[in-house]
């Protein structure tokens, strides 16, 4: 770990320490680490529009009881990282985009792809002085994590991919219902965003473990850590305008762990086990009763099966 760099306590767990760390493109990211910086690393990276609390504190923790040090972060356009400054472009053209996308045509006009989003992990592990370490990618996350490790294979000791997919054309559609929910064209107050976090949750979360309550105190607090708005925006342009990443997963050769929610309907199941059959030796499991969250319920096991396959 870089001696340079300063950290404070967080105000979000206990566990965890907090520091802002500028990367060689521009782009500045707020961290979160926790545990011994001498135990093997793993770096969780956040799907579409999550902060990085929306990492449980509880999983978090149940891996550096496990003997791991973990970073969390918030993406670019995210959280306390940096905003891109241009307002996202074509968004009265998402559903066209979302179609070209679905058959696999390209797409143009994204500020930027999830390829320029895996740089900026590469360059933070770089500044934080991490040679390599552990991934461990959520949603959006895992897309990011997928090109990562093909990309940068050196900085990779094995990956673990949570409720993602590749992107290859012809798979079950993503719910645009529960899409449309996590997207907002216009600002919305903390009252609506509460509103709309509880539906959201209640249509994509594991069907028996959504506490609708805890979900209300979540979203004020990440509503009042960071709420912007166009940064979801940005984001899903970014994935419309990557495209398929099966030639990324071609390139993976580290040990490799899938695994899905068999009730998500944000991504249905065929999306992880795609990833899984596209990447050289990569086990798949299938949760039952687990949607396109991370319930208390479920995170004994989800950390278990990660913590286990990251050990040698």
């Amino acid at each position: 770990m870089n001696p340079n760099l300063v950290f404070s306590p967080s105000p979000y767990s206990q566990y965890m320490r907090e520091t802002k760390v500028k990367l060689e493109n521009g782009i500045e990211l707020h961290i979160e680490v926790g545990g011994n910086p001498e135990h093997p690393c793993i770096l969780l990276i956040m799907g579409l529009g999550g902060q990085l609390i929306l990492w449980p504190d509880f999983f978090c923790k149940s891996l550096i009881d496990q003997g791991f040090y973990v970073i969390r972060f918030d993406n670019r356009d995210i959280g306390l990282s940096s905003k891109i400054s241009d307002s996202p472009r074509h968004t009265k053209h998402l559903l066209n985009m979302m179609a070209r996308f679905s058959v696999g045509l390209k797409n143009q006009g994204a500020a930027y792809t999830l390829e320029d989003m895996a740089d900026d992990v590469a360059l933070l592990l770089d500044q934080l002085e991490i040679a390599n370490c552990h991934l461990i990618g959520a949603s959006m996350g895992g897309m990011i994590a997928q090109i990562v490790a093909a990309k940068y294979p050196e900085k990779v000791n094995k990956l673990g991919l949570l409720f993602t997919s590749n992107n290859q054309p012809l798979l079950p559609a993503p719910g645009i219902k529960q899409l449309k929910m996590m997207l907002s064209k216009h600002p919305l107050q903390e009252d609506e965003i509460i509103r709309q976090n509880v539906l959201l949750y209640q249509a994509i979360g594991s069907p028996n473990y959504v506490n609708v309550e805890e979900v209300r105190l979540f979203a004020r607090k990440a509503y009042l850590r960071s709420y912007h708005p166009n940064g979801v925006l940005q984001q899903l342009l970014a994935i419309l305008c990557t495209g398929s990443l099966k030639h990324w997963n071609q390139q993976i050769q580290q040990e490799t762990l899938v695994i899905h929610g068999e009730c998500d309907r944000l991504l249905p199941p065929k999306h992880g086990r795609v990833v899984a059959k596209a990447i050289k030796s990569a086990k798949f499991e299938l949760i039952a009763g687990m949607g396109h969250d991370i319930p208390p319920h479920f995170i004994p096991q989800l950390s278990g099966l990660f913590a286990h396959h990251f050990k040698p």
